[in-house]
């Protein structure tokens, strides 16, 4: 096993951001303002600044602006508003979470699932003792189970001398959602916690996320994945101290003083999921529309077979009307006898499979919509605030690469083939948020044109506005520094920029899985390796190197044009797209020295 994070195994997460009425006003304030600028901004860019003699330019520019401003709108909705912080008394027995059971004086009876398939089984071990270490202030049964869809026999031997319940199943139908309904026929828990292969569960994980349960219309809890190995990197003064001697170490120190602490290398892929659970996730929890992201999810058992049974029912019908309609229109009867459809629906129930986790790559948001749109039942779910487990982040660019494109290749499937956001059963509020995340795997395509706009013009002079003027940049600036002031009060305590970059550097990935999707191709479940893959991943960041590559030659190029004066580019022009461009290299920068980044290398450096 490469045991790379043992030396990582003192760190304690981060608390949760506290909750801050006076700071909700203030963003909430601040995004009406950007909302409003914004709207002033994008009217006038449609009706008072396209260059008309260069329509091909303007248009598709204005449109990327018009997109990324209703993406903007989303997002505020989604972050309006947050909810004080408050963890409710761990429930004593059965009865306190479901005050109708037979069996209301029994211990609550709860199944630790760990999903595993090719990880080495002494990783899985570690989750497996620190679940034997849970903790609960009442009795309470615990039972241990471990998904093995490898069919191993020596993870079979490290569960079972662990005193752990070892599961395995002659296929892999329906990957990890198979894995997990195959498991819930055998086991019988009142709750569930679903674990990866690397999830190590917190003693008070239970103590502190049951008392949701309390509520009986609690379906599912998720708590916020940390990933406890993320590089720290190297502070920028000890950095330039080793590759420029004491006065580079000094200019280090002077630039820390004035923007504060600099580390080089630390979290090189961006998988720190604060800003997505602290920020996302938790302010969606007043429309009950926080959805379950797999590991470090509670569920209760009643919630999720329910669901799958009316699913079940639903799909039956389906395929039971389609088969009436075929029979009907080859021996033009209206009706057919009620024998035949009875033995048609039989037939039916015979062909679907009843499955409580939906076999799709990402059964987790997928699961979450239809519990969430049972207007019936009313399910709710709940973004528990505080970290209660520790997980592996992708080591490499390749593994966060398969984990990316498996995010936004499932969720575009779903908008695309389920088509949720007009679907019955959601309120009008989980729609917008469940939008809000299947829009954002939208904005590749308008992204793009954001990358490549400076360069058309550093290259040709012709602009995408009729002028680089006072009035262009008395529109521009104001609805950038709202916009900007905003999503610091919105996002505050989190460092936002890396975030945004990395947003804009997915579009090769974020292209690919659109494209897929269009195509009708499965978007595959591949699981994502728990070990570093070693090498340079140059080849996969290649459209990134090519923006940077274009833009910083078309600076070049642009301000000799202007020196000569022989092109269109003005001077507001140049310094503005150049400026542009620059930025979206900077974006560009971190995940091509991600690709190049190799932890030995960083280990060493900072040994030396």
């Amino acid at each position: 096993m490469d045991d790379y994070f043992l030396e990582y195994e003192d760190r304690k997460p981060e608390p949760p951001l506290a909750y801050s009425a006076t700071r909700e006003l203030v963003w909430q304030f601040l995004a009406t303002l950007a909302l409003v600028v914004g709207s002033w901004y994008i009217w006038w860019r449609w009706t008072a600044s396209l260059n008309t003699e260069a329509m091909w330019f303007a248009v598709p520019l204005v449109i990327a602006e018009t997109c990324a401003f209703l993406g903007m709108f989303l997002f505020v909705f989604n972050l309006w508003k947050d909810d004080p912080i408050e963890i409710a008394d761990a429930p004593a027995t059965m009865g306190a979470i479901a005050p109708d059971h037979p069996e209301g004086d029994r211990p609550i009876c709860v199944d630790i699932m760990f999903a595993t398939y090719d990880e080495d089984p002494a990783l899985v071990l570690l989750g497996i003792k620190d679940a034997q270490s849970i903790t609960y202030p009442y009795p309470i049964d615990i039972r241990i189970h471990v998904l093995d869809d490898g069919r191993r026999e020596a993870m079979r031997r490290v569960t079972e001398d662990a005193g752990a319940n070892y599961i395995s199943r002659p296929t892999n139908e329906g990957f990890k959602a198979g894995n997990l309904r195959h498991a819930m026929e055998h086991t019988s828990g009142d709750l569930l916690v679903i674990c990866d292969a690397d999830t190590r569960p917190f003693p008070t994980i239970l103590e502190n996320t049951l008392g949701y349960f309390k509520d009986p219309k609690m379906a599912w809890v998720q708590t916020p994945q940390w990933f406890y190995d993320l590089p720290e990197g190297e502070p920028l003064d000890r950095v330039l101290d080793r590759r420029f001697g004491q006065r580079g170490g000094a200019f280090g120190r002077l630039v820390q003083k004035v923007v504060g602490p600099v580390q080089l290398g630390r979290d090189p892929f961006v998988n720190d999921p604060k800003m997505f659970y602290d920020i996302i996730q938790r302010r969606r929890n007043w429309a009950n529309a926080s959805f379950c992201c797999g590991a470090g999810s509670i569920h209760r058992r009643e919630a999720v077979m329910e669901a799958a049974l009316r699913s079940f029912g639903k799909q039956v019908e389906k395929r039971a009307h389609a088969t009436e309609e075929r029979l009907t229109v080859s021996s033009k009867e209206r009706n057919i006898a009620p024998d035949m459809m009875s033995a048609i629906r039989t037939e039916a129930a015979m062909s679907e499979i009843l499955t409580p986790y939906r076999f799709h790559v990402s059964e987790d948001i997928y699961t979450s919509i239809v519990l969430h749109a049972d207007r019936e039942r009313g399910w709710k779910s709940k973004m528990h605030p505080i970290v209660e487990s520790k997980m592996l982040s992708p080591q490499d660019l390749l593994t966060w690469t398969v984990q990316r494109y498996k995010y936004a290749g499932g969720s575009l499937d779903i908008l695309v083939n389920d088509n949720p956001i007009f679907g019955r059963g959601l309120t009008f509020s989980q729609r917008v948020m469940y939008a809000a995340t299947f829009y954002s795997y939208l904005a590749p395509v308008w992204n793009v044109i954001f990358l490549i706009a400076p360069i058309i013009y550093l290259f040709t002079g012709v602009s995408p506005v009729s002028a680089y003027s006072a009035d262009f940049f008395w529109h521009l600036i104001p609805f950038l520094v709202t916009l900007e002031l905003a999503m610091m009060a919105g996002t505050w305590g989190i460092s936002g920029y890396a975030a945004k970059a990395s947003y804009l550097s997915f579009f090769p990935l974020g292209l690919r899985a659109i494209g897929s999707v269009i195509k009708g191709q499965t978007i595959s479940f591949k699981v994502t390796p728990k070990t570093r893959q070693s090498g340079n991943f140059l080849r996969i960041v290649w459209p990134q190197i090519f923006v940077v590559s274009a833009t910083l030659i078309a600076a070049v190029w642009a301000v000799a044009a202007l020196g000569l004066g022989t092109t269109s580019h003005s001077a507001t022009g140049v310094v503005s797209n150049i400026l542009w461009g620059l930025n979206n290299c900077l974006a560009m920068a971190g995940i091509i020295s991600a690709a190049l980044w190799t932890p030995d290398a960083t280990k060493e450096s900072a040994k030396s």
